[in-house]
């Protein structure tokens, strides 16, 4: 169990505690369920109400709160308590339980390379001439292929597969069963194919013939920056020529699909079931909402808001908040919203002027 006195914690956070700073806090939990050793996370006045509920004798409370009202004996207050969350969930998570060194069931080619204190769980393959950073943990059940780089301190949960060509920088964390470096979604015709054909003219198929498809082989890898996170069941292809590159500090959700040639860069976050097709690039600072939707070849530009279940089908500057079906700028999508919402209305006021017109024509 992990232990810390309030004193410790609000240190850490970079605060001094209010109150008992003796208090021991073994773990944090809500308001209304903490017991006298949690400490409560109570950061909006809305969660604060709840502490009578529970048994806490500690709260994390913003700014400027009251926290003696509350009955509590010892706080920390935070600007913002929600960032405070990031070093207090560190130091809670009592982790994984991944043991240290190689497991004996491990298959690691002699030619692979593996870092000082880094650890490869149970039925884990890790292929030829790959490289696996110090400190490293490759937990059970993870296939990585030859020619694979892995940096510093990465955490490799149980499941993951990581395709050759595949370079990974320092501290990336990769959850279950994500799959890196699978080939990109690339075929062709033998001569123009409906798909084209639609493509160049908005609409029209005609004059295509039923075709097979031939495979493009990837054969670019792929390279993801330092300080990365894939969420489990996410997927990243290879590049076809070039590379796919994620740059550093972004996080991807999980069930996120990113295809070849895409180009993502520094510290971006892609929701859950976002997708983005082959050969787009995004700029830095962007975010993709839940079910959002990237078209291929398209460019957009630095900090970028993308809502929810919206289709980006053409470039978007930078800056811009989009939104919509397809995606347009989001006050736009919200006042189109609006009218359409209206629009019953004034159809029925519509066929009333219209009644009332033609009654007034015929008595003249």
């Amino acid at each position: 169990m992990t232990t810390f006195t309030l004193a410790e914690i609000a240190a850490a956070l970079g605060v001094d505690a209010q109150g008992d700073g003796s208090l021991t806090i073994t773990r944090v939990a809500e308001p209304a369920t903490a017991t006298g050793a949690d400490l409560a996370l109570a950061m909006k006045p809305e969660f604060a109400d709840q502490i009578s509920a529970g048994a806490a004798q500690a709260a994390l409370l913003w700014q400027g709160a009251d926290w003696q009202s509350y009955g509590l004996k010892g706080a920390i207050l935070m600007d913002r308590p929600r960032y405070g969350m990031s070093k207090l969930s560190a130091m809670m998570d009592a982790g994984q339980g991944y043991a240290p060194g190689i497991h004996p069931t491990a298959i690691i080619d002699p030619t692979a390379q593996i870092g000082a204190d880094a650890s490869v769980g149970p039925f884990s393959i890790i292929g030829a001439g790959s490289v696996i950073g110090d400190n490293a943990v490759i937990a059970s059940h993870v296939t990585i292929a030859p020619r694979v780089s892995i940096g510093a301190d990465a955490l490799i949960h149980p499941g993951v597969r990581i395709m050759a060509d595949t370079r990974i920088g320092d501290r990336v964390i990769l959850h279950g069963n994500v799959v890196i470096g699978g080939d990109g979604f690339s075929f062709v015709t033998p001569e123009k194919s409906a798909v084209e054909q639609v493509r160049d003219t908005l609409g029209d198929s005609s004059g295509t013939r039923a075709q097979a498809w031939a495979r493009i082989h990837s054969l670019g890898g792929v390279e993801i920056g330092d300080d990365v996170e894939v969420g489990a069941n996410s997927t990243i292809d290879q590049g076809s020529v070039r590379a796919t590159r994620v740059g550093s500090g972004t996080k991807i959700d999980n069930l996120v699909q990113v295809g070849h040639n895409v180009v993502i860069g520094t510290d971006c976050l892609l929701c859950a079931q976002a997708a983005v097709a082959g050969s787009t690039v995004i700029g830095n600072n962007c975010v993709l909402g839940g079910k959002s939707g990237v078209a291929d070849n398209i460019k957009i530009g630095d900090n970028v808001v993308i809502g929810a279940a919206s289709a980006v089908l053409s470039n978007v500057p930078a800056g811009r908040a989009m939104l919509g079906y397809p995606a347009v700028k989001m006050d736009t999508h919200v006042e189109t919203y609006k009218a359409l919402r209206r629009l019953p209305r004034l159809l029925r006021e519509f066929a009333e002027l219209k009644k009332t017109v033609s009654k007034d024509g015929l008595s003249g």
